[in-house]
């Protein structure tokens, strides 16, 4: 009796210290996963594409957590924030959008410090992060004046609308516009900002309408503003009357494409800034460098989508996010 005591005693240890390894070894295992995060500038749709495109290299990458992360408001201030939480909380790497490269060098440069950082979208070149992986923003301005002057052969005096005018991608996609229709009789007269507020979007477009009738044109340089242009347009009956050109693929955007509403939308490929923004930084955490260019800029190339083919991008669109 004692000798069995003694075996269901050692069992009973046993299997204690076998519960207690176990719930001691999860922990230590997920602290292992290394932690990669994907800043964007502010909470818009334009980014679901990115999120699907992080979700799909998560599947790739299961030695990694990958998180996507909105900041509270579209501000450089709140994205530094977000930024030094990350770092805090572990994050081995960094993929970032900037608001406002400019004012957030000195921020980049103190989180570069501590984990490689990397930026997409709109990049912040003075600082110290390791490259940008996106756009060329002023080629996509550029084809954006060439949809311009396909659509309007007599000329125009346009109006452009963009959240930040600070912003490096605001920048060079207007003046890639400026530049292509450079001596086409085409003006870009002014562009308005809104700082991604959708309301102040949508009342700039108003406001010009009532204030500029001589304005023709419209280019909405961000993904929300083609569909601010398009809501306000309708309110005043003036769809198809003044020509507008659009950047990305708002499914209102896409849909006044096809209708013959807006001359045509130049479309980016934020899934894969998402996909292999992610795959990227993993392999530079693991040492490998190879895929980091000279002039540190990894372009994605943009597209311009009209009525000739926006309904095989949609439909490629929509099985991309699994619609």
């Amino acid at each position: 009796m004692l000798k069995a005591g003694r075996s269901v005693l050692c069992s009973a240890l046993t299997l204690a210290f076998a519960t207690t390894l176990a719930l001691t070894a999860t922990p230590a295992a997920a602290q292992q996963k290394k932690k990669l995060a994907f800043i964007v500038n502010a909470s818009s749709d334009f980014w679901k594409l990115a999120e699907a495109g992080v979700k799909k290299a998560q599947a790739e990458l299961p030695k990694y957590e990958l998180q996507f992360r909105y900041p509270a408001q579209g501000t450089a201030a709140l994205q530094n924030a977000l930024m030094d939480d990350l770092v805090a909380a572990g994050t081995s790497a960094i993929m970032i959008s900037s608001v406002d490269p400019k004012t957030s060098v000195d921020a980049f440069n103190r989180i570069a410090k501590q984990v490689p950082l990397f930026t997409t979208d709109s990049d912040a070149p003075t600082s110290n992060r390791i490259a940008y992986l996106g756009s060329s923003n002023t080629l996509a301005g550029e084809q954006a004046g060439e949809v311009a002057i396909k659509a309007l052969p007599k000329g125009a005096k346009c109006m452009g609308f963009v959240g930040f005018l600070g912003a490096d991608n605001a920048k060079e996609r207007i003046a890639g516009f400026r530049k292509a229709v450079a001596g086409k009789g085409i003006e870009l007269v002014d562009v308005r900002g809104d700082d991604v507020d959708f309301a102040k979007a949508r009342s700039n477009v108003d406001d010009v309408l009532a204030a500029k009738p001589e304005i023709n044109c419209m280019v909405g340089f961000y993904s929300y503003n083609p569909p601010k242009i398009y809501e306000a347009l309708k309110a005043a009956n003036k769809v198809g009357k003044i020509t507008v050109i659009a950047f990305d693929e708002d499914p209102i955007t896409l849909g006044a494409v096809k209708d013959g509403s807006f001359a045509g939308t130049v479309v980016q490929q934020p899934y894969e800034w998402g996909y292999q923004g992610m795959k990227l930084m993993a392999a530079y955490l693991e040492g490998d460098k190879s895929k980091i260019p000279a002039d540190k800029l990894i372009i994605v190339p943009t597209k311009v989508i009209d009525k000739s083919n926006v309904d095989a991008f949609s439909a490629n669109l929509k099985a991309t996010l699994g619609k």
